[in-house]
């Protein structure tokens, strides 16, 4: 039976994806040679790595305009503490909206003062908070676009008089913004990327080099940069992966595209929950990410019969974290709608049935 994946990461990939990347392991563009065998100095791996590169760049309208594209190892934690290494001199101000964010303020306290601009964490981070002001003095400001444990998402940015710092882990390439809003995004790729192992950076170069302190080798961004993200060994597989995941999405239509599916998505979803009186949704409606729908089902003596249903229907990864509970239904970018269907289908059905 076909399984209708909504793990919330590592996730859902397209198809075609998988068939070629797994086609390579063993033989590279008829090479002879495996994807992971090769050199990552061959002119073979190289030519991968500008293309994803570039890509990236494509994809976010950021061709020509100062920024650079980066393919790195250490998940979007590492970003936590490089953001903080390459760009505090004295304060910085982060905005508060999630398990990551609190994560990431954390990091960047080991090195000095940090300010939390606003904070939803007194409501268990069930929406986005607004109306607050960013200091002008600060070195930059932080924030998390999407937030996949509780299902909230930003659906618009401030204009920072700072540079504007986003972890972009959870809704990368899901949907159109003007990105020349940000001066450095960063991302795991096991969202809508790609497999666990590399994380993406974008970096406008100007806001580089303006720190005091000394910064190791590997965490600094000017030498990954001037290295073509090529310093040390890089994560093959992962890269090449994400590669055919861009490549997939521009065949597709782009960002423009891609939105309107899981908006559709996002819609069906949220409906059923709206609609059915057995689900209560978490996160403030306003707020809600058109990534990860979290839900609750208000009788917990149809658990055993729910998740029997869901089970028999081929439905995957739709538990909740235990930070909220009930139920979390990720649709990263290749899900299909029609995997949507399916767990309105199986919500309605248990809807009659109680």
């Amino acid at each position: 039976m076909k399984k209708h994946n909504f793990s919330a990461g590592p996730c859902i990939l397209p198809q075609s994806v998988l068939l070629k990347a797994s086609e390579a392991v063993m033989d590279l563009d008829n090479s002879g040679l495996s994807l992971i065998e090769i050199s990552h100095r061959s002119k073979a791996f190289v030519d991968i790595m500008e293309n994803a590169r570039a890509l990236v760049l494509e994809l976010l309208g950021l061709e020509g305009k100062g920024y650079k594209a980066l393919f790195l190892q250490g998940g979007a934690s590492t970003q936590f503490l490089m953001v903080a290494l390459n760009l505090l001199e004295k304060r910085a101000g982060y905005l508060n909206t999630g398990t990551w964010a609190d994560k990431a303020i954390k990091e960047a306290q080991i090195y000095d003062d940090i300010y939390e601009v606003a904070s939803s964490k007194g409501a268990n981070y069930n929406y986005i908070p607004k109306g607050y002001t960013i200091p002008e003095d600060y070195d930059y400001f932080h924030c998390t676009s999407n937030n996949t444990i509780f299902g909230t998402q930003m659906k618009s940015f401030p204009d920072s008089p700072i540079p504007m710092v986003c972890d972009m882990s959870s809704d990368i390439f899901s949907r159109t913004l003007d990105f020349t809003k940000f001066d450095l995004i960063y991302a795991g790729a096991q969202k809508n990327m790609g497999p666990a192992g590399t994380t993406l950076v974008v970096v406008k170069e100007d806001i580089l080099g303006k720190v005091s302190r000394k910064i190791p080798s590997m965490m600094d961004y000017k030498l990954h940069i001037s290295k073509g993200s090529m310093y040390n060994t890089p994560p093959v597989f992962a890269v090449y992966t994400s590669m055919l995941t861009l490549e997939w999405l521009k065949e597709k239509g782009g960002i423009a595209a891609i939105e309107k599916e899981n908006e559709k998505k996002a819609q069906l979803m949220y409906s059923e929950i709206d609609l059915n009186p057995l689900f209560k949704g978490f996160a403030a409606k306003e707020d809600r990410s058109t990534m990860n729908a979290t839900f609750t089902l208000e009788n917990e003596n149809l658990k055993e019969t729910f998740e029997t249903m869901l089970k028999e229907a081929g439905i995957n990864g739709l538990n909740g974290h235990r930070s909220v509970g009930g139920y979390r239904a990720s649709m990263y970018n290749a899900l299909p709608l029609d995997s949507v269907k399916v767990v309105v289908e199986v919500m309605s059905e248990l809807e009659r049935k109680g």
